[in-house]
């Protein structure tokens, strides 16, 4: 019997993921964030230990790995074409988008969230899902290990795609576009404010009514961006939260005849032209914003810590 190519493809990744240790942290340095209640800048304070106060808020960063990040690369391809961005999917994602996803999620108070950025663990995956009480039992040992079991066999470090799993409260980060990240933050927010989460994350996996939760994390993110955003980010969430949305719709429906990948790229033209037009109507003379100090010394000792391939922890510090 002959090996099949893309099977022998799939233990080699496999290997070197489990080998190399590109997506653990190790040894990571702890640092405690709080959030000020006047300007919601992020402030950072080294500690000697690695106590962590509870709720927090977690973002961590895998460690570098060219294979790997290459293997990913590749594979982020056409999704780098359909959104027209060459930092989506690109496995390299800077300081500066890390440290606005922390602020979103901290100004929404999305306690108890884990933003793994470019980073493959399983291990506390699955750790995370035992221990996730906002999700009934019966939703997260069924419907729940399943998505696990295809996060553990299809390593997002590889597949890319910025997603939230609600069983395990995690944000996965692989593209270097804020507005994306928080759009993936965005449905943890959604989830939270459900009186039957589990019902509804499961119905939300189902072909079509998915576009019920894209639409909703799409809404919010751009309000968020109108909100705290900047010009410019205001304009790039429009160029980029529009095709995204697109393509998801279309790949929704274009699953019900078996043409998604057409689709999805039908709708992010239209997404495009859309986005461009509502970007091109920003106008920088009446945007009047909530400012977060992004420039404060305390937003940029975020950045830099996060630099590093560390543990970010934002709650209360002590």
């Amino acid at each position: 019997m002959k090996t099949q190519p893309a099977l022998v493809a799939f233990f080699a990744v496999t290997m070197i993921l489990s080998c190399t240790g590109c997506g653990c942290i190790n040894g990571p340095r702890t640092f405690h964030a709080s959030l000020r209640e006047v300007d919601h800048s992020v402030l950072t304070t080294a500690t000697a230990g690695d106590q962590r106060p509870a709720p927090s808020i977690e973002v961590v960063q895998g460690n570098p790995n060219k294979v790997v990040d290459s293997i990913g690369w590749v594979v982020g391809i056409p999704r780098r074409i359909i959104l027209w961005d060459r930092r989506v999917d690109s496995h390299q994602v800077q300081p500066e988008t890390m440290a606005e996803v922390a602020t979103y999620a901290k100004v929404n108070e999305l306690d108890g969230i884990c933003v793994r950025v470019n980073q493959y663990d399983p291990a506390d995956e699955w750790k995370r899902l035992t221990k996730n009480d906002r999700i009934s039992p019966g939703w997260r040992y069924t419907v729940g290990a399943a998505s696990l079991i295809g996060y553990t066999l299809l390593p997002g470090r590889i597949i890319g795609i910025d997603n939230y799993n609600p069983y395990t409260n995690s944000v996965y980060v692989y593209s270097d576009v804020p507005a994306l990240a928080m759009e993936a933050a965005a449905y943890a927010k959604d989830i939270k404010q459900r009186e039957l989460p589990g019902t509804y994350a499961t119905v939300n996996t189902l072909p079509v009514v998915s576009v019920w939760h894209e639409t909703i994390n799409t809404q919010e993110t751009l309000s968020y961006l109108q909100t705290h955003g900047t010009y410019e980010e205001q304009r790039e969430g429009l160029a980029i939260l529009y095709p995204n949305y697109g393509a998801s719709v279309g790949g929704a429906f274009g699953s019900l005849f078996g043409f998604t990948g057409v689709f999805e790229i039908g709708g992010a033209v239209v997404g495009h032209v859309s986005g461009w037009h509502k970007a091109a109507q920003v106008n920088p003379d009446s945007i009047d914003t909530v400012n977060l100090k992004k420039d404060s010394p305390e937003h940029n000792r975020v950045s830099r810590t996060a630099l590093s391939h560390e543990t970010l922890v934002v709650g209360n510090s002590k």
